[in-house]
């Protein structure tokens, strides 16, 4: 048997090696995402029904989240963790539509993906520590609790993104494999019970990401 999960087709762009089918995957998630949020949005009516019932229920859960974990000004962030949220969910679902031989793979089994999106993360994080706490203030607390912890802390700069990209990776590619292991061994009802089960763990992982993400921020919206 020949697995086809987490093997990309690697073309010369730029005198760079990219995963083109990545790249294309990614394009798709990101028109996928603006539809239906356009569409959701679109013609909104003050009893929601639908795909706007839907999107109002995760928004709302979502935003009650950040409000509890970043405070009042959760705002500055709101949009950038909505889209990451829902970029994430959108492209860990896609690996599991049947397609033959796995054509359409999740963007999230590429680990440069998820190293990207883990960058961006913690971009963010130093980004809004400096601009509400400012420069001083956020270079002060690696020396705390006490001086000697300033390795510690450093340290954990990069393990943060680490984690986050290697959980997501893990979590999708190994749901991918399995599918397609189960697709082998039995065909029919066995890969559709997974594929259920994955589309749940899907939308965890995304929700995981998201969450871990505001709580790395929270300290950056503290006085």
């Amino acid at each position: 048997m020949e697995m086809h999960a987490g093997h990309h087709l690697v073309v010369q762009l730029l005198g760079m090696n990219v995963n083109w089918d990545t790249l294309l995957m990614t394009w798709l998630v990101a028109a996928l995402v603006i539809i239906v949020t356009v569409g959701a949005t679109r013609g909104r009516a003050l009893v929601p029904s639908g795909m706007q019932n839907v999107m109002e229920m995760i928004i709302e859960a979502l935003l009650n989240q950040f409000k509890q974990t970043l405070g009042p000004k959760y705002g500055q962030v709101v949009s950038v963790l909505l889209t990451m949220f829902f970029f994430i969910l959108f492209a860990n679902e896609l690996g599991m539509i049947p397609s033959h031989h796995f054509v359409l793979a999740s963007p999230t089994t590429d680990l440069n993906t998820t190293v990207a999106l883990a960058i961006i993360s913690s971009f963010m994080v130093h980004f809004m520590a400096v601009k509400n706490r400012g420069p001083k203030k956020h270079l002060k607390h690696y020396l705390e609790p006490f001086i000697p912890f300033i390795a510690m802390n450093i340290l954990e700069e990069f393990t943060k993104p680490l984690t986050l990209a290697f959980r997501l990776f893990g979590n999708i590619l190994a749901g991918e494999i399995m599918l397609e292991v189960l697709y082998y061994l039995a065909p029919v009802g066995v890969p559709i019970v997974w594929i259920a089960f994955s589309l749940i763990i899907g939308l965890i992982q995304a929700f995981v990401f998201t969450i871990l993400t505001t709580a790395y921020l929270a300290p950056s919206f503290r006085d």
